[in-house]
């Protein structure tokens, strides 16, 4: 399977990138994205979603933590994935617990942005748009809509 994905990308353009967020890493939630290239403007994405830590914005602070995943695909206007303006979906699945209770929960964003990819291989994205949250257990948490930012920054390969 892997030998179909690397076929699909253009052997002159990256077809990985490999990034974390930093404005959500500030905020309790700590992502890191691999995305792959599965055509010249669609993308997927997929990595770990954890929520460990208390972030700086007090009403989505507690003692909860998450565990789970995120996926997400985006489609690019212009230019050549994974690079140019973009629209994202994006959902995350986790487990989350808080003093011995725990239940499922998780969020969906719809955002749109732009990823820039500098020099030998600096990836820089920027993104807004709407999330809707169920992320949270024993009254602590994240519930409802909220507006989503997605920053990020890594390497493309």
């Amino acid at each position: 399977m892997l030998s179909l994905w690397c076929a699909l990308a253009s052997a002159d353009e990256p077809s990985w990138t490999v990034t974390v967020d930093p404005l959500t890493t500030a905020i309790g939630f700590v992502h890191v994205q691999v995305e792959r290239v599965v055509a010249p403007r669609a993308s997927l994405y997929f990595g770990p979603s954890l929520r460990l830590f208390d972030g700086v914005l007090a009403p989505v602070n507690g003692p909860y933590v998450g565990v789970g995943a995120e996926v997400g695909v985006r489609g690019f206007f212009g230019g050549q994935a994974p690079e140019g303006a973009w629209v994202m979906a994006r959902g995350v699945v986790a487990r989350v617990s808080s003093e011995g209770s725990s239940a499922p929960g998780g969020y969906t964003s719809g955002l749109i942005g732009y990823t820039a990819v500098l020099g030998p291989g600096l990836v820089l994205s920027g993104g807004g748009g709407a999330s809707w949250f169920r992320y949270g257990v024993g009254g602590y948490g994240v519930y409802g809509f909220a507006p989503a930012l997605h920053t990020n920054v890594g390497w493309a390969l």
